[in-house]
């Protein structure tokens, strides 16, 4: 959409004169989803019978497994994430992020719209996570668009 083309160049200009600064990560900041992705930390999960809890690099994140979204969801730093299994495969779908975050280190901008699915899978005989991220914000891209991240 427009308003993210522009605050695209506003970051663009900024980084040309080399006052850009840091990434929410280098500062410590909450990075929402699915910007978490780009940190640089392992990730582990930790699962019991009706939740999944992602640690990387400090931050935790809560995914409750066979349940619906709430109904009235409150915007919040990483939304709610409800999961499921598909065989083998994990799929968080995550709804209610605020629009403080953004969803790359680009520094790509999102509204408060944005509607999160991953998919993760052991592949190369368990020896790498394979995560297939969709994201879908009407309020900021023409488009639903996905991204393969590796974790080796």
């Amino acid at each position: 959409m427009p308003w993210a083309i522009e605050a695209l160049k506003k970051q663009n200009e900024l980084a040309l004169k080399g006052r850009n600064g840091e990434t929410r990560q280098a500062r410590c900041w909450e990075t929402g989803v699915p910007d978490i992705h780009e940190a640089p930390q392992s990730l582990y999960f930790i699962q019991s019978p009706k939740e999944v809890v992602m640690y990387q690099g400090g931050r935790v994140r809560h995914v409750f497994l066979n349940v619906p979204h709430s109904k009235n969801v409150k915007p919040s730093w990483y939304g709610e994430s409800v999961g499921h299994f598909e065989g083998d495969e994990l799929v968080i779908d995550t709804i209610g992020l605020n629009d403080r975050t953004t969803t790359d280190n680009y520094r790509t901008p999102h509204t408060d719209q944005i509607h999160v699915v991953e998919r993760y899978k052991l592949i190369e005989g368990g020896k790498t996570l394979q995560a297939t991220i969709t994201v879908d914000d009407p309020g900021t891209f023409t488009t639903k668009w996905s991204a393969l991240h590796y974790f080796i």
